[in-house]
């Protein structure tokens, strides 16, 4: 009989060091988005084009989450061209990190008969070596019930190098 109320005190002794560790780790605050930088272009090829950026943050949690694009959105010389393609990404606790946002930007959207004329836009920007590009939308954080959204929206004049 001794054993096993010494066996129960100490189980709750267990649980109220574990349950008091949980309480006293910083859960409710959310990552701080720094920027979003680094855009650019990694490859032109006959049917798409792909340029990547990161998205920097510090997360002060002891606890880490996941961080998942909503619809972010990729504006080329004034015209929406893709939409950013990224798996859902595992915060760290208590650290600064970046997540990479990729972009596919089919060729045809480029070069086929637009009436918006981004043809005639981006051939004006390969002569001037440069392109407006922003990316605009949504990244979602979340933790234990808890998330939050980052409104994104950085536009950028990115060099074209020959």
């Amino acid at each position: 009989m001794k054993k096993l109320l010494f066996f129960i005190v100490s189980l709750r002794l267990l649980f109220f060091i574990v349950s008091l560790s949980i309480v006293s780790c910083s859960v409710k605050k959310k990552p701080i988005f720094l920027k979003v930088d680094d855009i650019k272009v990694i490859s032109v090829a006959s049917d798409t084009i792909r340029l990547k950026a990161s998205a920097f943050f510090k997360n002060p949690n002891d606890i880490g989450g996941k961080l998942a694009t909503d619809e972010i959105k990729v504006i080329v010389n004034g015209t929406q061209l893709a939409q950013v393609s990224s798996e859902e990404f595992k915060v760290p606790a208590r650290d600064e990190f970046s997540i990479p946002l990729n972009v596919a930007i089919p060729a045809k959207k480029v070069f086929g008969n637009n009436k918006n004329g981004i043809l005639g836009g981006l051939l004006n920007s390969l002569l001037n070596k440069s392109v407006k590009v922003q990316f605009k939308g949504d990244l979602r954080y979340k933790v234990l019930g808890f998330s939050h959204v980052y409104t994104i929206d950085k536009t950028e004049d990115i060099k074209i190098k020959f």
